[in-house]
């Protein structure tokens, strides 16, 4: 795969059932020759940001708790924003269009006018060099163009069937593939 797939959606095949990435949609953050970085974007926690960065809580969108980003660095923290028009405010380093990722450290009050959504994740996904366009090929990934409300959606569980059906063609029918088929 010569491409960038940063700012793609990565959406798991039905093969990973079972497996951390059970029906994950992954924005890819990062993806070049030193491997690639993404966060799930539909897996909401319990935890409050409040509870643990409360700096935060009144940038983040709803329904306010932490996302988990993947199983890497679980102890740490990730912020995703959508930037308001072309500037990069002091903090962000952009993704691709409106995305960036906030440098947490920043205070929360310059970026808060600066930016239309956040979330915050705890840990990420990643992959070594050329280990993720090995799982494409073998099939576990679906790669599909993100939509700019994707990552700040309130109903994100139902992400990956969403993602799924607005592709049309064989895509579209994985979304009605059971989450488990054994009671099918």
């Amino acid at each position: 795969m010569n491409r960038s797939l940063t700012g793609q959606l990565l959406v798991a095949a039905p093969t990973l059932r079972g497996s951390t990435f059970d029906r994950a949609v992954v924005l890819m953050l990062s993806h070049d020759g030193d491997g690639a970085l993404g966060v799930m974007v539909n897996r909401p926690t319990d935890v409050l940001v409040g509870d643990v960065l409360p700096a935060w809580m009144p940038v983040v969108s709803e329904p306010g708790v932490v996302f988990q980003g993947g199983p890497v660095s679980l102890d740490s923290a990730l912020g995703l924003v959508a930037v308001h028009g072309s500037d990069e405010p002091l903090g962000v380093r952009r993704v691709r269009g409106r995305l960036g990722v906030v440098d947490l450290d920043t205070p929360a009050e310059i970026i808060e006018p600066a930016v239309s959504a956040m979330r915050v994740f705890a840990g990420y996904a990643g992959w070594a060099p050329d280990q993720l366009e090995g799982e494409i090929d073998e099939g576990s990934w679906f790669v599909v163009d993100a939509e700019p409300t994707d990552a700040f959606r309130t109903d994100a569980e139902d992400l990956w069937a969403m993602v799924l059906r607005r592709q049309g063609g064989q895509l579209a029918l994985m979304a009605s593939f059971p989450a488990d088929p054994s009671l099918n």
